[in-house]
């Protein structure tokens, strides 16, 4: 676990410095407005795929545009390789797999790429900034990488946020998206819900049931906020002759549950408040899913972040 700890506290050099070493502009364009000069043409039997590479699913459709273009104009963003570990005769893709993809299918012979020494951390880094800046990425995906950059690599939430032009509430945001249950996620994933849906849910009882009505219903976000505001307004209090209707378990209130998801967003991890009633006391649970999170949550305690 301690080796694990270190590796994440070596982080080498900072986003911006990478990005600018590999020419990616903090921009989602798929290629740049003033193509970059390659240092040199390659065979594209030699460049070969990274087998760590995030991004795991290529459509056809996509692939089959992309290449009509390469066809028409050719390649106007060089590929980002390095020398591939093991062979010097090979190059490794650090950043844009999907144009050597569709370069093959456009029966290129040779590619334009950038070489760039990078060491494996770096390579990995580049690559989820490369799927981040995609244009048709959903909420999850994204979110999914800034996780991976915080967690992985311990970059903050301020430095992303710097490096990739992004605002740190954008990012925060996004990242409560990754508290939700998987159902509700995959229909972010699939576009049945938009990133402003799921942000409403975040906060709903039962998301699952209320996103299975919003797509029923076909409700707007502005539409999705009032049911949601319908489920979580206090109802009049019944009378009752025990103090159990006052337990510890009693529904939470907005705030409480709008700060549960801002501290599980920080910390990429489930975190529950419950409140004591009638007292300033509480508790604060952190829930971890295997012993890299747990490995994770004592190095923010103990740095002091």
């Amino acid at each position: 676990m301690a080796e694990k700890k270190e590796q994440r506290r070596g982080l080498g050099r900072g986003l911006s410095a990478l990005m600018s070493d590999v020419d990616i502009a903090p921009s989602r364009t798929e290629e740049p407005s003033t193509p970059k000069s390659p240092d040199r043409m390659v065979p594209i039997e030699n460049v070969i795929p990274n087998k760590d590479q995030p991004r795991r699913s290529f459509t056809d459709e996509q692939l089959k545009e992309l290449s009509d273009s390469i066809r028409a104009k050719g390649i106007l963003q060089p590929i980002i390789v390095r020398p591939a570990p093991g062979d010097e005769t090979k190059f490794e893709i650090v950043a844009g797999e999907r144009r050597w993809r569709a370069a093959q299918l456009a029966k290129q012979h040779e590619v334009p790429v950038l070489v760039r020494d990078l060491n494996d951390q770096e390579t990995l880094e580049i690559a989820i900034i490369e799927n981040i800046q995609r244009a048709d990425l959903n909420a999850i995906e994204e979110a999914a990488g800034y996780k991976q950059l915080m967690f992985k690599f311990g970059h903050t939430q301020e430095k992303i946020a710097e490096a990739l032009g992004k605002s740190r509430s954008h990012i925060a945001n996004l990242l409560r998206l990754l508290n939700l249950p998987e159902g509700v996620q995959e229909f972010v994933r699939n576009g049945e819900l938009s990133a402003g849906h799921a942000r409403t849910l975040v906060t709903a009882k039962d998301p699952d049931a209320m996103a299975q009505e919003i797509i029923r219903k076909k409700l707007t976000v502005r539409q999705a906020e009032a049911l949601l505001r319908a489920e979580t307004q206090p109802a009049r209090p019944k009378v009752s002759s025990t103090p159990k209707a006052a337990s510890e378990e009693g529904e939470k209130d907005a705030d409480t549950r709008a700060l549960e998801g801002d501290l599980s967003a920080a910390l990429g991890m489930k975190v529950t408040v419950s409140h004591k009633p009638g007292t300033t006391q509480g508790r604060v649970t952190i829930a971890y899913e295997d012993l890299d999170e747990l490995d994770t949550l004592c190095m923010i305690l103990s740095s002091g972040r």
